[in-house]
């Protein structure tokens, strides 16, 4: 007589699990401090501040100017650029010490998340908890945040040339994009680090759930631009923007080549944002529909209610900072909540197993 029996994934060892607790710990730290690191550079962009300090240099750059004679030394190179010619002209050496301490303290807090990345690390390979294809992994992210240091240099060097009084956008959203990966990436492997009961979602919520992240990483690379140019300065009305719910094409597309509006026209640059936002927005509804009507009562379930909660709340927070012209504490919500998303949004694709139980006949 035959019966039918259900084999699912088997759980993760619970010893296995204590052993890489440390491990996991760590990993989620990282992905905190990376989160804080991309709040302060959104500071530092807001208080333009992020041409205080001109040269790069990444071991006796730890130092602050220790004397009032290395103060004006900076203060003397700062000058030189047009950033201060063509908008802060007539600076107090004071308030160049207020932008200077900005950009100081996110290149610092750089220089300490990678001591807090291999330390910990070496600690663990030699230990013999991080081995074999998690090394590889965790090496690689280590390796963007190299990867970041330089580009953000790169960033900064662009707002030196002639003409220039900011970073250049795509390279804003370059550099931006890099720390979202990092992020992105710590957390992945955190999360596979975890214990927890599978649950077997059904292809379509997988789909969907990776469509939600690459969605956000889009709709972050469009704020990205949004930021370079302050263009969330402008069109400062929801939900119309110049009067029309789409804008005409004249002030959509105002310059010559075409493709150079998608990164330099204020408004169609804040219009993408816009529409971007509509469509995550959609998503994330839509899944947590399909995961509360298909899985009810299950952990998938509460999680993509979270996400579309939490995108709710970002829409929310963006309407607000528009309408009040970008403040600082609006600007840093808005940012921070889209990190937050991003993070929820891997976490909630990681713990969804690809593979679904199986049903076999099993001998009497």
């Amino acid at each position: 007589m035959n019966s039918a029996v259900s084999i699912s994934v088997p759980q993760v060892d619970r010893e296995a699990s204590r052993r890489m607790a440390p491990v996991r710990a760590w990993l989620w730290l990282l992905a905190g401090l990376v989160l804080v690191m991309i709040l302060v550079g959104g500071a530092t962009r807001l208080t333009d501040s992020g041409l205080s300090i001109t040269e790069w240099k990444p071991v006796t750059g730890a130092l602050l100017p220790m004397s009032e004679e290395a103060w004006q030394r900076e203060f003397d190179l700062y000058r030189q650029i047009p950033q201060y010619e063509l908008v802060n002209k007539g600076m107090t050496l004071a308030e160049f010490k207020s932008i200077y301490l900005w950009e100081w303290g996110h290149r610092q807090l750089g220089r300490f998340i990678g001591l807090a990345f291999f330390l910990p690390l070496a600690f663990f390979a030699w230990r013999g908890q991080v081995r074999g294809r998690l090394l590889l992994t965790i090496a690689a992210i280590g390796a963007m945040g190299g990867l970041q240091a330089t580009v953000g240099w790169i960033m900064v060097a662009s707002g030196l040339k002639p003409g220039m009084t900011a970073v250049a956008p795509v390279k804003l959203m370059l550099h931006m994009l890099i720390a979202c990966g990092i992020l992105g990436a710590l957390v992945w492997v955190a999360t596979g680090l975890g214990r927890f009961a599978p649950e077997h979602a059904p292809a379509r919520l997988r789909r969907t759930a990776s469509l939600l992240i690459g969605l956000t990483v889009l709709q972050i690379a469009l704020g990205a631009i949004v930021a370079g140019l302050d263009a969330g300065l402008s069109y400062n009305t929801w939900p119309l923007m110049d009067g029309r719910l789409v804008p005409a094409v004249g002030t959509l597309f105002p310059i010559t080549p075409w493709a150079e509006n998608f990164v330099e026209s204020i408004a169609l640059v804040q219009f993408n944002h816009r529409l971007g936002a509509y469509v995550l927005l959609a998503l994330a509804l839509w899944h947590a529909v399909d995961a509360l009507r298909s899985m009810p009562g299950s952990a998938t379930a509460r999680r993509a209610t979270l996400l579309a909660a939490l995108v709710v709340a970002q829409a929310l927070v963006g309407i607000t900072t528009l309408l009040l012209v970008v403040p600082l504490w609006a600007a840093l919500l808005h940012q921070g909540l889209a990190v937050l998303l991003l993070g929820a949004c891997v976490h909630h694709r990681r713990r969804m197993p690809e593979l679904a139980p199986l049903a076999v006949p099993a001998r009497a």
